[in-house]
């Protein structure tokens, strides 16, 4: 198995100059770990002294959705905790008599629950998170559920609280007990972040209130509006656990079970769950742009620049990590770089 390594680096190079992000680290490998990796750039173009590394803290932004939600899910479902095509209602109390009880996990997981789209919390069920869980589960739906494919934030905030239910546990707890530990996971972690790893955090976007951008502090204003932890957004990792985290997912039928999930869920996951409609989803995952579903290979992004691969198919995974949004909210550019990068690692 071989890499373009120098094109890689140049891509991610030029990505640099043309101020696409500040800084970048990366990292291409299979079952049996890293086979290589790299670092550009810098951390923060305010103190261009401090190099990128391989160690940088990111805010995985919706990786989160994978790693705490995805992954926990998984785990539930493998316990036998969770039947994915039971309604919400028959056996959670909060949704019973409610639009979201007719809701099936799978189709949160899909994306065709027909939740209501994107909209700033706040500004509707205000800034208890007690106000915030009731409103969100009890809000009327946007279209009727299996009608069609459209990506919400909402679906990960609601099986994050799912989780929470079925577990006991706060959706940290769970993730950092089940998943996050047992696979040595040791630097992924829910922020804020204490000021020393916090030191070592890839800085995202302007905060207004303060004029200094985001370090240790979850970029994502729901997230932060739930102290942090939220199934939407609000993990921090690192390079070496996200490796950690792809390499047991392409070894779990072959390696020791470490995690709560096992490769009936991860096969699952990476396979169609959406028939005819469009965009072709699995659960939460979906196969990367300028691919199919029979090449095999696919991806979950994060808004602040950070995104995964991974191709049971080809046995390869890789690792993107960006702060982007240090520069611009435009997504093209970024866009562009990624799917280069996919190229590259996966061919």
């Amino acid at each position: 198995m071989t890499y373009d390594i120098d094109r890689i680096e140049a891509l991610l190079d030029e990505g640099v100059r043309d101020k696409v992000y500040p800084g970048a680290v990366w990292a291409v490998g299979d079952a049996n770990g890293i086979r290589a990796q790299g670092t550009t750039g810098v951390l923060d173009p305010d103190e261009p002294d401090v190099p990128m590394r391989a160690d940088t803290v990111f805010d995985a932004a919706s990786l989160t959705k994978i790693l705490a939600v995805w992954s926990s899910i998984g785990v539930l479902w493998e316990d036998g905790a969770l039947n994915l095509d039971q309604p919400l209602g028959s056996f959670w109390p909060e949704t019973t008599g409610h639009p979201l009880g007719a809701v099936t996990a799978r189709q949160l997981l899909t994306h065709t629950a027909g939740l209501p789209l994107r909209a700033q919390l706040k500004n509707l069920y205000g800034t208890d998170g007690d106000d915030i869980r009731r409103g969100v589960l009890r809000e009327q739906l946007h279209r009727r559920p299996g009608e069609a494919v459209e990506y919400t934030d909402r679906a990960a905030l609601i099986l994050g609280y799912l989780a929470e239910h079925l577990s006991g546990q706060p959706l940290d707890q769970l993730a950092t007990a089940r998943v996050w530990q047992p696979l040595g996971m040791n630097s992924t972690r829910f922020g804020p972040l204490p000021d020393a790893i916090a030191a070592r955090c890839a800085p995202t976007e302007l905060d207004q209130d303060t004029d200094t951008h985001l370090k240790g502090v979850a970029h994502d204003f729901s997230a932060r509006l739930l102290s942090g932890v939220s199934g939407i957004a609000g993990a921090f990792t690192v390079l070496d656990d996200l490796a950690a985290f792809l390499r047991y997912m392409l070894d779990i039928g072959t390696g020791a079970r470490r995690a709560g999930f096992g490769s009936t869920w991860t096969v699952k996951s990476l396979t169609v769950q959406t028939g005819s409609l469009a965009p072709l989803r699995g659960l939460f995952w979906h196969p990367a742009p300028g691919t199919t579903s029979t090449d095999g290979v696919w991806v979950h992004y994060g808004f602040t620049g950070t995104g995964m691969w991974i191709s049971p198919h080809q046995g390869r995974w890789a690792v993107l990590l960006t702060n982007k949004l240090y520069y611009t909210r435009d997504r093209q550019p970024l866009t562009d770089v990624r799917n280069a990068f996919r190229e590259l690692a996966f061919g």
